[in-house]
């Protein structure tokens, strides 16, 4: 089975190697501000991965394509991928001492059929100082990430604990993408699957 990818980002693609599954990256082009927040952050990551994954999936027929999107929500609020640096620093401050909530939506579709689902992690930041936004953010490369920050890199000393999938803060929740992928195969002819089992 060809799969697809639909996402620029180097974490996801990273995180998905970890099970040897063959694919391809293709980023989609589906324009993420055609979607207004409806204060339902659930509903909203899952639509964004489907979206992403129809996009993808219009010019790469027989292709199975997986969709992700990545929020960061405090008090329904959403965090997106800081402009600039002053719009870093406001995140940043505004999560400091808090516990907000990242969600990953997911989205499969292959041959017409198609699948959502979303994993949810709190995370709790510690008090940060001024002084470690401004380190980070001119040291670091937050421009790219939900929320301002990655969990993975140097602000994890912002965070004093989270409560869930530590994958999904990154981006992509393995352990529910792998049981769900599992499952969604399942509803596939065998002639559509790779005979390797070990690759799937």
């Amino acid at each position: 089975m060809k799969i697809i990818l639909a996402s620029k980002s180097p974490r996801r693609k990273e995180i998905l190697e970890k099970i040897n599954i063959n694919f391809k990256v293709m980023p989609s082009n589906f324009d993420e501000n055609q979607i207004i927040f409806n204060n339902n952050p659930i509903e909203f990551c899952q639509i964004l991965a489907h979206e992403k994954a129809k996009n993808v999936a219009m010019k790469n027929e027989n292709y199975f394509i997986i969709g992700a999107d990545t929020i960061v929500v405090e008090k329904n609020q959403i965090f997106p991928k800081p402009r600039n640096e002053e719009e870093a620093v406001k995140f940043l401050q505004y999560l400091s001492n808090k516990t907000h909530q990242v969600y990953t939506g997911i989205s499969f579709i292959f041959n017409g059929e198609s699948l959502k689902f979303y994993e949810k992690t709190d995370v709790t930041f510690r008090n940060i100082s001024l002084t470690d936004i401004k380190f980070y953010i001119k040291n670091h490369n937050p421009y790219d990430k939900s929320g301002g920050y990655g969990i993975q890199d140097y602000s994890s000393i912002f965070i004093s604990k989270i409560n869930g999938c530590f994958f999904n803060v990154v981006g992509f929740p393995l352990s529910k993408f792998y049981n769900k992928f599992r499952f969604f195969l399942k509803k596939i002819p065998e002639n559509c699957l790779v005979k390797n089992s070990e690759k799937l």
